[in-house]
Formats: structure tokens, sequence, C-alpha cells
């Protein structure tokens, strides 16, 4: 998903939430069945085969991070002083991270803003 094709809808804490058209109490009321059946008759959401989905490769663990921490890869890489073809090697796929950067990721994903401040504070 990027960022141009979905809808952010930004409230005030105190505030009601936009009105929605959607029918909750009749999806509530759908069965599990009814999902899959409904799920299935659609052309263009059909279930991938073994072959496809064989054929998929995963998203790079770091990448997923990186995402989820909404920075980009020169964001990131400035923010955990990573040098910017290492990280983009590690998101292709053309390499892995080796013990300390994995330790240094964990820690990222653990705690983004403790790691961000303290490696602002280590470098002077």
């Amino acid at each position: 998903m990027n960022k141009t094709d979905t809808t952010r809808v930004t409230t005030k804490p105190g505030s009601t939430s936009p009105r929605s058209d959607t029918d909750w109490a009749r999806l509530d009321a759908v069965t599990d069945e009814e999902v899959v059946a409904a799920a299935l008759s659609d052309p263009d959401a059909q279930p991938l085969t073994p072959a496809q989905l064989s054929g998929m490769r995963r998203v790079s663990r770091v990448k997923v991070l990186r995402q989820r921490l909404g920075m980009t890869q020169m964001q990131f890489a400035e923010a955990f002083h990573l040098p910017i073809t290492t990280l983009r090697d590690w998101e292709q796929r053309r390499s892995t991270p080796d013990a300390p950067a994995r330790a240094l990721l964990l820690a990222i994903e653990r705690d983004p803003e403790v790691m961000r401040r303290l490696l602002a504070e280590g470098i002077a």
C-alpha cells in the first residue's frame, strides 16, 4: 500500500469520528463460511496456487521495520547511522545483516525512539 491510495482521517482528542456508511451490524452477522464464499466468488481476488505462492519472495524484515516507522531509506540510515548502500542491500536481500547489525536492528525494533536518542547523543 502506498500513501497515494489511502485516506487518512485526523481527529482531535474528544471529537467524534466521521460518519460511515458501513452497516457494522450486518457485517457482524456474516458467518465465516459466507465470508469465504463471497471472497471466492470475486474473480479478481482468487486464492493463490501453491506454485504461485512458492514463487513469491518475502519482504525483508529490515524494510518492514523501516516502513512501520514511516521512514524513507535515507531517513532510517541517517537516524541509525547506517550506510545507505548497506540498508539497500539488506532490503533487496543482496546481503544480510551480521550479528552486531541484527542486534542493532532488534534494539531499534523494540524501542526506536530510545535508540534514536542514544545514537544522537553518542555522536559528538
